[in-house]
């Protein structure tokens, strides 16, 4: 006597794997459902909805695939997609294997490779491969009765989870061969070790299927795929005694149907104001993909470094580059086919400095760059760098460089700038002497004016082998050479504690009167208070924009 694969369920343990929760759906006493998905998206989407398992439709991934489905897609490309989808979720995926993508040896390899992966079940179908979809033309051939259970029978000596289940589906009411024909090979498939058999059926009613429940012994659970008989009320399912139903590829059709009406709407009205407010928005993508575990993850994992951020000054005009400057500030000259800031920032964001504020000034409409905020400073014809400085005082905070925006320098700098300790730290060359003498012009801001630098410890040739930590003793342009150490880059980094100290003397020099100051100025205060300012030492390697002559040495440097 045959008795019923349905059991009473008990509760499901959370050791149990894919295969044995698709098993548990198969043999459930209730009617059970499972939703097509093509890809790791629509997987994690069948999964968010509720559904308890997934149909990784053949069609749908041929479709997604721009291929046929006629095996145009190699089992070993099924296997990729299928691959993305089993690691998007946690609930068990069922494949569309198709024929078994050619004979038993062919079945063996795939249920090996499925089990491998997490993947819950395979659904075969007993015609010749290469397949030909159900759907499409009269009478296709079938595979020998025998073949095909042998086909099973290597499938269920290969599975390595011993819930991995095999779903045989009958083609003889695809084919026309009626009933008796579709009761007798469903016998031989469970006989062959089918974990279940899948009814098919193309009519637009669900009179084939009934007739084979009727007839049926419930040796084995029964599938069914109500694709064209969809308007058969499923409580008819239910009473016939069906374990599973599978909606098998109204995800993919559903997304053919809003791309085409999206796509043209674009194409029509040159225009995404009509279609945004009907589409998901990104954050939503965002959220699909898991980006808040990602989040999670990397707080957990990746060492705890404070975001950094910049502030460049780069208010001023500098005349001395004449007629370059006639129309847009020095940091936005050409210098080799983009502008001096432009580069600049580059460089910044090489070293993860992604929160970047520019003080604008003269010609400020032309600092407009990509991944940068602004402030400006409406009186940089009247004030100095402490003045500039003072209108991003909001943004000098954490972990924070302040840099001159007419310098350019080699990433290297910025390496050493932030392995250097200290709540203050400015970059020093000590090669000064390498770039010339002082010069000055007719016109007062045409003076080059050179930030040099007396420190605690002098810079020598072998300077870098040394251990001990070098600080600022004062800044400015009127050291006498026997005190000059080097000469400032332009260069600079606070911390938190730093940013404070930083803010303090913007705010004593501005109520002084003293906004007309220079950065060397601020330094040397808070070094006369008692606060250490850390040197970075480097030898060269970077440059400054002062005069026409310098662009020529610019594309020299570059």
């Amino acid at each position: 006597m045959i008795t019923s694969h349905r059991e009473p369920l008990s509760p499901q343990p959370e050791s149990l794997t894919k295969a044995g929760k698709l098993r548990r759906m198969l043999t459930s006493p209730e009617l059970e459902f499972i939703m097509e998905a093509h890809n790791g998206l629509s997987a994690k989407i069948v999964e968010e909805a509720g559904f308890k398992g997934i149909w990784a439709s053949g069609l749908s991934m041929s479709a997604a695939l721009g291929v046929r489905d006629n095996n145009e897609a190699s089992w070993t490309q099924v296997l990729e997609v299928l691959e993305f989808m089993a690691d998007a979720t946690t609930i068990p995926i069922l494949v569309d294997g198709d024929t078994g993508w050619g004979n038993f040896n062919n079945m063996r390899r795939a249920v090996a490779k499925f089990c491998q992966r997490g993947i819950a079940g395979i659904c075969i179908e007993d015609k010749l491969f290469p397949k030909t979809n159900s759907f499409i033309g009269e009478g296709q051939p079938l595979a020998d009765k025998d073949e095909f259970a042998g086909k099973i029978k290597a499938g269920k000596d290969s599975q390595t989870d011993p819930d991995f289940c095999i779903v045989a589906r009958l083609e003889a009411f695809i084919a026309g061969r009626g009933l008796n024909e579709a009761l007798d090979r469903a016998h031989a498939y469970a006989e062959a070790g089918a974990d279940a058999v899948l009814c098919h059926s193309k009519l637009a009613t669900a009179d084939e299927i009934m007739a084979f429940m009727r007839q049926w012994d419930n040796r084995v659970p029964v599938v069914i795929v109500p694709t064209k008989y969809y308007a058969t009320p499923t409580d008819e399912f239910r009473r016939a005694g069906i374990s599973l139903a599978i909606w098998a590829n109204h995800n993919l059709r559903a997304a053919i149907t809003a791309m085409r009406e999206t796509t043209a709407r674009i194409l029509r009205e040159e225009s995404l104001a009509g279609v945004e407010p009907n589409i998901t928005t990104v954050s939503e993508i965002f959220e699909i993909q898991g980006n808040d575990e990602l989040k999670r993850a990397e707080a957990r994992y990746l060492p705890k470094t404070e975001a950094r951020r910049a502030v460049v000054l780069a208010a001023s005009r500098g005349k001395a580059l004449g007629a370059l400057t006639a129309d847009r500030p020095k940091c936005m000259i050409d210098v080799r086919g983009r502008p001096l800031l432009a580069r600049l920032t580059d460089t910044l964001k090489q070293s993860g400095i992604r929160d970047i504020t520019v003080v604008r000034g003269y010609a400020r409409h032309m600092i407009n760059l990509p991944g940068i905020q602004t402030v400006d400073n409406d009186f940089y014809d009247k004030t100095g760098e402490v003045g500039s400085l003072a209108c991003a005082r909001d943004a000098v905070q954490g972990d924070c460089v302040i840099a001159y925006g007419d310098i350019l320098f080699r990433h290297h700098l910025l390496d050493k700038l932030f392995e250097t300790p200290g709540d203050i730290i400015v970059v020093v060359d000590g090669q000064w002497r390498a770039r010339g003498d002082e010069h000055q012009g007719d016109d007062a801001e045409t003076v080059w004016v050179r930030d040099f630098a007396e420190c605690s410890i002098p810079f020598a040739a072998d300077f870098m082998d040394e251990d001990a930590p070098v600080t600022l003793t004062r800044m400015g342009p009127d050291l006498a050479e026997a005190a000059i150490s080097g000469e400032w880059v332009g260069l600079a980094r606070v911390t938190e504690k730093g940013a404070e100290l930083v803010r303090g003397e913007i705010d004593a020099m501005l109520a002084e009167g003293l906004s007309k100051s220079g950065l060397p100025e601020l330094f040397s205060r808070l070094v006369a208070k008692g606060h250490a300012i850390s040197v970075a030492y480097v030898a060269g390697q970077w440059m400054d924009i002062d005069q026409a002559a310098d662009l020529n040495q610019a594309k020299l440097f570059l």
